[in-house]
């Protein structure tokens, strides 16, 4: 027996801010929700964002000479704890393939450290050791290669055994389970977890006439070891896992009502936007001459644009894409619309919009 629900506003679409967007940062839309659900899924992402992802960390070094964590190396300013510090402030990229076998066997990296006493002349009489002096040849990608590890004093010689594994959140030495661990290597904690900084925010949207729906934000930083779009992808994979287990007690399922709309109906609707010419809509002199210096005439022709491309053009800034981002938010529209429901993409959008409005005045005569 199926169980009739109301029909659920849901997304459509996730948004990225484009103008703000990085390497390392990225500021996430989706909206509309029902009321309270952006706090329920915001949440939800966010400690998972924070506690769940994985990424690769040096888990142990073993230097040629050094017995323990609590020595110096002669020739070395650093003592071995504050070089275990700097080792901790290393970052490795590596996304295991199912492919791949062994994927979560750790990986040893050798590399013999030759400092020579050019080398040491070269720079004034030390030698900065930075992390990429001291990674061997890996499939790991290193995001801060120039991180600074110790600085030599003398001409030596050394090997230099680093041992990463893949795991999640944060990790101290004694938890670290190393079956064929060696003589004088040295176990340290290590951090996993890529992303830094996860916020959410939750604000009103309107559908239709109701102003109480939600428009959830999130803002995802990490430290390189995955961009923020595979957090979100991520974090959102790991969600659905963990929630497939109460599916199984499905003792009666739900059909959920969806909002029929006649196709040439919402066609007619959306297109009476898309027709309106920039001059018929409430924008500054300064955003009106840009668009116009940019060839876009008509509301079609700017929201087929991403933004990405708009502040490309001449004399357009963050000023004025925030005004016509909010102009089109009042009128429910958004730059960089998927308009191929309604046969309409960059190339033929003029043509579409003008067909329209000469069969509109056409109906009007």
């Amino acid at each position: 027996m199926t169980v009739k629900y109301g029909k659920f506003e849901l997304p459509t679409k996730i948004k990225i801010d484009e103008a703000n967007k990085s390497e390392t940062f990225a500021r996430f839309i989706a909206e509309p929700f029902e009321r309270g659900f952006g706090h329920t899924v915001g949440n939800a992402l966010r400690r998972i964002m924070l506690t769940a992802l994985e990424a690769p960390s040096i888990i142990s070094i073993k230097i040629e000479g050094v017995p323990h964590e609590y020595t110096a190396i002669e020739g070395v300013i650093e003592d071995m704890t504050h070089i275990i510090l700097n080792l901790k402030g290393t970052l490795l990229r590596k996304i295991p393939l199912v492919e791949n076998k062994d994927t979560r066997a750790p990986t040893i990296i050798s590399q013999d450290l030759d400092v020579t006493q050019d080398m040491l002349d070269t720079g004034g009489g030390q030698f900065v050791v930075k992390f990429k002096h001291i990674m061997g040849e890996s499939n790991f990608e290193m995001i801060n290669p120039d991180h600074h590890i110790f600085t030599i004093t003398k001409p030596m010689r050394k090997r230099i055994d680093l041992k990463i594994a893949i795991g999640r959140g944060y990790v101290p030495s004694e938890r670290h389970e190393l079956p064929d661990k060696v003589v004088d290597e040295i176990v340290i904690d290590s951090a996993f977890s890529p992303v830094r900084l996860v916020n959410y925010f939750v604000e009103n949207t309107r559908v239709g006439q109701d102003t109480d729906f939600d428009r959830l934000i999130l803002e995802v930083t990490t430290d390189g070891r995955v961009s923020p779009q595979e957090a979100l992808t991520f974090a959102t994979q790991i969600g659905i896992l963990h929630l497939k287990i109460f599916d199984e007690l499905k003792f009666q399922e739900i059909s959920f009502d969806k909002e029929e709309i006649e196709y040439d109906t919402d066609r007619d609707q959306i297109l009476s936007k898309l027709g309106l010419r920039i001059n018929e809509i409430e924008l500054s002199v300064r955003s009106t001459n840009c668009l116009a210096q940019a060839n876009i005439n008509t509301i079609a022709e700017l929201v087929v644009m991403p933004e990405s491309e708009m502040l490309k053009f001449r004399n357009f800034g963050k000023k004025s894409l925030n005004e016509i981002k909010a102009k089109l938010e009042e009128m429910h529209l958004h730059l960089g619309m998927d308009l191929s429901r309604f046969g309409i993409n960059r190339d033929n959008v003029r043509e579409i919009v003008d067909e329209y409005l000469k069969e509109k005045a056409g109906k009007e005569s």
